[in-house]
């Protein structure tokens, strides 16, 4: 039998946000649940290159599968492989750009679902490349949002970001000067940057905020500050142990003795409703996204029905019988 490969364009065809939402929501049940296992990500180096690899099992879905990419000075090349658990076959190769910027911004939907407060209406957006656009528009589909603001440091961009996720989804999105101006009174805040150093002074976080912190996955780089973390109510992890090993906001806090890994949670926790996540409209809640495979894996599952479904992608002889 032949493996189905999905291109970019297939991926873009075949799901949307809304979609990819309740595909890693079902992901993280099945984290709780003990029906799906993720394994944290490894890297391979070589001079100039980096082979970034990240595993997950799916029992709920019958599959496991991988993500791998390369990053290099040319950029980052992204797939995924999804494999039948019955007979260890693979079924299908991914490419996995746009899967990525999807379950990425479906993470943080899936967050603010569950821990963002239920009126809340503006939305602050640190950041305006690609991963910002998904971040946007998955809290989009989770709350009503009446203003988003938005920052990054050329202005041009930032100008041309909030026209065109204006029209794209209908909102009023603002182009503001300052990191200050996006973060003070926001109802929900997101960070999707490449950034090193912390964006803002968490103190400027409004009582009843909740913070997602997705844009880095090392622990030399904190896009957000040690008040952040540390004036926190609760912190979620997409994943603790992943967290340990990726998240530098985390660690700083921790280092400092302003926050315990003893009091992270597991968002799998909330979303399966074994834990407890926001309790009252006053607390602060952070939501910290390393990027999981079984998300990358609960997406696979969902292309490859589709796929089947419309008869898109095309058939490549990698695993012959």
């Amino acid at each position: 039998m032949s493996v189905l490969f999905l291109t970019e364009s297939d991926v873009e065809s075949l799901i949307d946000m809304p979609a990819s939402i309740e595909a890693v929501e079902r992901a993280f049940v099945a984290l709780a649940d003990g029906t799906a296992v993720n394994i944290p990500r490894a890297r391979a180096k070589a001079p100039g290159f980096l082979l970034h690899s990240m595993s997950a099992s799916a029992e709920y879905l019958g599959l496991a599968g991988w993500k791998n990419y390369t990053t290099t000075s040319q950029g980052a090349r992204f797939h995924v492989a999804a494999y039948e658990l019955d007979s260890g076959r693979m079924l299908a190769l991914i490419q996995a750009n746009r899967l990525g910027q999807l379950r990425t911004g479906a993470a943080s939907g899936v967050a603010t679902r569950h821990l963002a407060r239920p009126d809340a209406t503006v939305l602050g957006l640190l950041g305006t490349g690609w991963q910002a656009e998904s971040q946007l528009e998955a809290i989009a589909c989770v709350r009503t949002l009446e203003t988003v603001r938005v920052h990054s440091r050329d202005p041009e961009r930032r100008r041309t970001f909030a026209e065109a996720m204006s029209r794209r989804l209908g909102l009023d999105v603002q182009a503001m000067d300052s990191a200050e101006a996006v973060v003070e009174g926001a109802d929900i805040v997101s960070t999707a940057t490449t950034s090193r150093e912390p964006l803002f002074d968490g103190q400027l976080l409004a009582n009843g905020s909740h913070l997602n912190i997705i844009g880095s996955n090392h622990l030399s780089k904190s896009e957000s500050d040690v008040e952040s973390i540390g004036g926190a109510d609760l912190v979620a992890c997409d994943r603790i142990d992943q967290c340990r090993i990726e998240a530098g906001e985390l660690a700083a806090a921790s280092e400092t003795g302003d926050w315990r890994w003893g009091d992270a949670i597991e968002l799998a926790d909330i979303v399966a409703g074994t834990r407890p996540g926001r309790t009252d409209d006053t607390q602060r809640t952070v939501f910290k996204s390393v990027g999981l495979a079984i998300e990358d894996v609960a997406m696979a599952a969902e292309l490859i029905a589709r796929a089947r479904e419309r008869g898109v992608g095309q058939p490549i002889p990698l695993d012959v019988d």
